[in-house]
């Protein structure tokens, strides 16, 4: 499954320029994101911002730059303040872990008319067999026109002064001149469409598959018409939707899966769906003791929320890359450690592991984590945020070796300042 190496944001609000991972100009023995990574910080220091990033780049690519500005009050709102650059984002990633890493390099910027548009976008890949030098582009775009070669392997190796007109038109059997009739739209979510690009494809599916968790217990207490669905929506509204789905295409497999569930939710020893008259589907949980099932109205925010996250987890085709901020809220601590388990036995299961990106600020669930799996957001002087990971830190590395734990250290304000 595709994994991201490591990704740059810069002037995204108070993300001047931050970079988490390696990149492909980063210096040998810089270590890529862990399957399962943490941001950690105090409040303020840019851990939703950081989050809604993620988001930004999966509305830019379903809606347009236009509409994901607009949900968040306008481009003004979304560029740094105080800074006349474009809105830049560079994502390091691979298909598989035997698969060449692609680098992704888009920017955004405001038009003679004020409106967002996609500036800029290039796509890298270093060709079989070179494991050191300038990539070789095969995507490159400037305001919607460009150039684009078919296939698996080729591309250029540009040069730092290469005009892109003359690139144009030159002439390739494997080059194809783009020109977009909307530069508000991403070259990627385009060309991502048609057969001729495998690898653009695979990068847009790899992006359309991201799933950000904005689960809200009100949400999931909703009475939705019955019907199977595949997949848990970002809000999380639907589990009982998929719930019956799962009863219905993977009866053995959801039997475990309940079996497994209920062993983590206190007191619940049983889940199903019944339908209503009136169409709608209830979700049932089964409490030990009683007699009677109790609605998912009934039942705590807490329990709603585990039982989401580890139904997100059983998902057959899981998405790719799991973006959840805040997974603490509403849970008993000692769920915790319980809960960032599940999340590591499912990054790291051979069959069908996605990459999860979490933020958080509560030390039980740091101390389920290692050094290289934090990383820790800070506000720094100038009001822009900065980052490094806690295994930068040889004293932090030490004293975690010694058995302390991480969550402890970083309550201490061990993690802070290095």
């Amino acid at each position: 499954m595709a994994k991201i190496e490591g990704f740059r944001i810069r002037n995204f609000r108070t993300l001047r320029d931050v970079t988490l991972g390696r990149l492909w100009t980063a210096v040998k023995g810089i270590n890529g994101l862990t399957p399962m990574t943490a941001v950690v910080g105090k409040n303020g220091a840019g851990k939703s911002t950081l989050f809604d990033a993620f988001g930004f780049m999966s509305d830019c690519l379903k809606s347009g730059v236009e509409e994901a500005c607009d949900r968040r009050n306008g481009f003004e709102r979304v560029v740094s303040q105080g800074i006349d650059e474009p809105i830049m984002f560079e994502i390091y990633y691979r298909e598989d872990s035997k698969a060449r890493p692609i680098t992704y390099e888009v920017s955004f910027a405001l038009d003679e008319h004020r409106r967002p548009y996609v500036k800029s976008e290039r796509l890298r890949q270093r060709r079989k067999g070179q494991d050191k030098g300038r990539p070789f582009s095969f995507l490159i775009l400037e305001n919607g026109r460009g150039v684009v070669w078919k296939g698996e392997y080729e591309g250029i190796k540009e040069k730092s002064d290469q005009n892109l007109d003359e690139l144009m038109r030159e002439e390739s059997k494997e080059k194809e001149t783009v020109e977009l009739d909307d530069n508000r739209k991403l070259g990627v979510a385009t060309l991502g469409a048609l057969k001729q690009h495998p690898r653009i494809s695979l990068f847009r599916k790899f992006i359309e598959g991201w799933y950000l968790s904005y689960f809200t217990p009100d949400a999931a207490r909703s009475l939705l018409m019955t019907g199977p669905q595949k997949h848990l929506s970002i809000h999380g509204d639907n589990i009982g939707n998929v719930v019956q789905f799962m009863e219905r295409d993977h009866p053995e497999r959801f039997k475990e899966i309940l079996k497994d569930i209920a062993g983590k939710i206190p007191g619940v020893d049983k889940i199903d769906t019944v339908p209503m008259q009136d169409g709608r589907l209830l979700l049932r949980f089964n409490d030990k003791g009683f007699k009677d099932a109790f609605s998912a109205q009934q039942m705590s925010d807490g329990t709603l929320k585990i039982f989401t996250y580890l139904l997100l987890l059983s998902d057959p085709t899981p998405p790719p890359f799991i973006c959840i901020e805040e997974p603490e809220n509403g849970l008993y601590h000692k769920l915790l450690e319980t809960l960032a388990a599940q999340f590591r036995a499912h990054v790291t299961n051979e069959k069908n592991k996605s990459q999860i990106f979490i933020t958080t600020h509560q030390p039980y669930f740091v101390n389920a984590l290692e050094p290289n799996e934090v990383w820790v957001l800070e506000k720094g002087e100038d009001g822009f945020s900065k980052i490094h990971r806690a295994s930068d830190n040889s004293l932090i590395q030490g004293l975690v070796g010694e058995g302390l734990p991480l969550g402890g250290l970083w309550y201490s304000d061990y993690l802070e300042g290095a």
